[in-house]
């Protein structure tokens, strides 16, 4: 039985063109991911899931496995994390591979660390009833306070109830930090569902976690992440 990282990289990217491949602070977006996964120690195998060429020589010569090639089908911009895994551990096993526990790793992950890969591969084991464990972080604002603009151009409470309830007094809300799912493997291959009590949380510092889906994003992911290796609080 092993234990395998498998990082999807497709090469459709719509908002940010290549976004897989792009350079970030010197370095080809994916490497990030590859290097912490290789880092951690955990990882029999940390292989890369793609249809595209050149994802596919860049991640062999970053030290990542390619041993098959992603369907077209599960590269649009419809396939979902589950599903492309799925068709992975499918892969492997086909190839003779025997996966326990399988962690899908964002290609777009720079802020990854290999602490907190040990971490949810640890909570994991501690949990056997556990199907997943998975980064979350913390939301910075109530979001019982959120607003919305509604159809004349005005604000209104999203939860009104919440209007005059105290900030301190509101139950603290998290979200996906978008780096890393542990799962075992046979709950990838049943598809149950990460976002649900099967599955535990690895919290995350609020500045370690940045969605790079747009332009905008990619530039506050640059300068905050020059900032944490000016301050020396990630390594270069």
């Amino acid at each position: 039985m092993t234990t395998i990282a498998i990082i999807p990289a497709r090469g459709g990217s719509k908002r940010i063109p290549r976004k897989n491949v792009k350079p970030f602070h010197g370095k080809p977006m994916i490497a990030y991911s590859i290097a912490a996964a290789r880092a951690c120690g955990l990882f029999d195998r940390v292989v890369v899931s793609s249809d595209d060429a050149e994802i596919m020589d860049l991640a062999r010569e970053l030290g990542a496995e390619v041993p098959f090639v992603r369907p077209a089908d599960l590269a649009d911009d419809h396939a979902t994390t589950i599903a492309v895994i799925q068709h992975a551990i499918q892969a492997l096993q086909a190839d003779g591979a025997t996966p326990a526990h399988v962690c899908c790793i964002y290609a777009t992950a720079p802020f990854v660390q290999a602490d907190y890969l040990r971490q949810g591969y640890r909570a994991l084991l501690d949990r056997p009833d556990k199907a997943y464990a998975f980064s979350v972080t913390s939301f910075p604002f109530p979001v019982q306070r959120a607003i919305r603009l509604d159809g004349d151009g005005c604000v209104d409470a999203l939860y009104p109830q919440y209007r005059n309830t105290r900030s301190q007094d509101l139950e603290e809300a998290f979200h996906d930090a978008g780096q890393f799912y542990w799962g075992r493997a046979d709950a990838w291959l049943a598809g149950e569902v990460i976002f649900s009590p099967a599955s535990l949380p690895v919290v995350l510092p609020r500045y370690l976690v940045q969605d790079i889906d747009t332009p905008e994003d990619w530039r506050r992911a640059e300068y905050l992440y020059g900032a944490l290796l000016a301050g020396g609080e990630i390594a270069a």
